[in-house]
């Protein structure tokens, strides 16, 4: 019985198959650092302390060991990678656990996506625990691929690696009693329930509280955080690609909450994943802003895992999962070993050679799409218009209204003002859809981008100079089956195909990144000065973040939560 010889081992009885010796011991329980011995019996830590034996025994000779990291909140989707191929971009960095959000691909594909996302997982070198899409589609303001009601994501919390209900995005919904949203609640009471509330305070807040929502991570001033901490929510703080909140958010932890404070990465893409890395990077930084490193790193380990009731995680102690990662300085720690389930899965940045079980991937076609509907001409109905206004590495925009260039009675680009044209085209059921507008931030001086990473939706977005390279750009996202393109006039710049449902490529993390460098190389090319303005169009058509954003059924006024004319007079 394997209890049984756990426990002889952890008498010191039968010797252990690995030993690490001579560590110095990240305790998160007691915030201490201490020299010690820790015994491995396959996946599960079984004695700490001196006096051990082993099959195996590694003097670390005062090296730390710190708990596996795990990450609150991401969308591997994000990444453009299957989640074995971001399994290779996080493990070396430290990250044994994430809780995923698949909403990217449920609102493309739904329970189909969910349960391909679930089954990529099985028996892969991350721990990847899943929280039940609470929107799909965010809202009736946009078309999204599926439908998901409360009758349709209850059955997932008989999966084992479903531990609760995602980020509930549709805050008005919660807020009014929207009977659909509620019934969502409902079904998931008891268990874990994550929040989506950018900007949300005073009495609003008191009701979406009231609800069961018990995280935020949308948080971008230590004001709003501490007002949602003060109310009982845990608080993931956030770095993602184009939501760069950590810097700003650190001067709001301290000894007395940092136990109520967690790490996200959210939405990240390769070239960060890569050349920063995930939960590991945000530890870092912490320390680099003066946060004490044993701190940081409960945020990145044994928080999460008490917030989710992961358990057998987070923590080096008698019981749990051997999940842990081993580094050379405590105030700049970077794995240089990293045990998995008691197993050494990467060394020195990384993946060891492992044995996977491969499974061909069969998702139906996503691209469907109405060509003779789309016409990106935007009739002069007025002089000023309402105006998208991006803000670099920030999701949240502006609602701006400007008077906008005109001619032959159309409202047109104006790249001397950086007033570019937008269009959103529904992909999933060839409705005809497509909403029309203007952005200001994104720099372009000629040419276009598009793509069908477009949170949540996914459909397929297109910003540009000039109507010819918007349909180019458009027609080239459709023939490689989804994904990401620049192109300046009829010629196509750099493109990157994400046949997976639009959204992710099977291809290895790296070759993947050097396509998206490609693609940010050809943007900057035709003048876009932002870090990665593919991230930052992903979240324009995004109508649960303020101010304005821009779908398939046209611009969404965030906070009033309707939909509103593109011209005002």
């Amino acid at each position: 019985m394997e209890r049984e010889k756990l426990i002889r081992i952890a008498r010191g009885d039968k010797p252990a198959a690995v030993l690490l010796k001579n560590a110095n011991l990240v305790n998160v329980f007691t915030g201490e650092v201490y020299l010690t011995d820790i015994a491995i019996r396959r996946s599960r830590i079984v004695g700490l302390g001196d006096g051990y034996e082993a099959e195996q025994v590694i003097d670390l000779d005062g090296k730390y060991v710190a708990p596996g990291y795990i990450d609150a909140h991401v969308h591997i989707e994000s990444s453009m990678c299957t989640p074995r191929e971001f399994a290779k971009a996080v493990l070396p960095r430290g990250v044994t656990s994430v809780v995923t959000d698949p909403h990217e691909i449920a609102n493309v594909l739904g329970l189909e996506g969910i349960s391909f996302m679930l089954e990529q997982a099985k028996y892969g070198s991350l721990s990847m625990y899943v929280m039940a899409s609470s929107c799909v589609p965010s809202t009736h303001m946009a078309t999204a691929g599926a439908n998901l009601e409360a009758d349709d994501i209850r059955h997932l919390l008989n999966n084992d690696w479903v531990i609760g209900l995602a980020e509930v995005m549709n805050y008005p919904g919660v807020i009014m009693g929207d009977k659909l949203v509620l019934d969502k609640l409902e079904a998931f009471e008891g268990s874990v329930i994550d929040g989506h509330a950018p900007g949300l305070t005073g009495k609003a807040l008191n009701a979406y509280v009231a609800a069961g929502v018990r995280s935020d991570h949308e948080c971008t001033t230590v004001e709003e955080a501490r007002e949602k901490l003060r109310l009982g929510m845990t608080i993931f703080i956030r770095e993602a690609t184009n939501a760069r909140n950590l810097e700003a958010l650190l001067p709001l932890v301290t000894p007395e909450n940092s136990h109520h404070i967690c790490f996200c990465t959210d939405d990240r893409q390769p070239a960060d994943l890569l050349d920063q890395g995930s939960i590991d990077y945000m530890v870092r930084v912490a320390i680099q802003h003066g946060i004490d490193p044993v701190r940081a790193i409960q945020m990145g380990t044994i928080n999460t895992a008490r917030y989710f009731g992961l358990h057998d995680r987070g923590a080096i102690t008698i019981g749990r999962r051997a999940d842990l990662f081993i580094f050379s300085d405590l105030y700049n720690p970077v794995p240089e070993i990293v045990y998995r389930g008691g197993y050494r899965v990467a060394e020195n940045g990384k993946m060891l050679p492992l044995e996977e079980v491969r499974r061909p991937i069969q998702l139906r076609n996503t691209m469907n799409i109405d060509w003779d509907a789309v016409d990106f001409t935007i009739p002069a109905n007025g002089t000023r218009a309402r105006v998208i206004g991006s803000i670099p590495d920030q999701l949240v925009t502006e609602h701006r209204i400007l008077d906008v260039k005109q001619v032959d009675g159309c409202a047109v680009a104006d790249v001397e003002r950086d007033i570019l044209k937008m269009a959103v085209i529904e992909r999933h059921r060839a409705t005809g859809n497509i909403g029309k507008g203007f952005i200001q931030g994104i720099g372009l001086k000629r040419g276009a981008i598009a793509g069908t990473v477009a949170h949540d939706h996914h459909n397929l977005v297109v910003i540009g100079a000039d109507d010819e390279s918007m349909m180019t750009a458009a027609r080239e996202v459709a023939r490689i089956g989804g994904g990401l393109v620049a192109v300046d006039g009829t010629q196509v710049l750099a493109a990157l195909p994400l046949p997976v449902a639009g959204l992710m490529s099977e291809a290895p993390i790296g070759e993947v990144r050097a396509g998206m460098d490609n693609l940010l190389n050809a943007a900057r090319e035709l003048g876009s000065p932002l870090h990665d303005p593919y991230m930052a169009m992903s979240f324009m058509a995004l109508e649960v973040i303020p101010s304005l954003k821009l779908t398939d059924q046209g611009l969404v006024d965030v906070e009033t939560f309707e939909q509103v004319d593109l011209f005002v007079g």
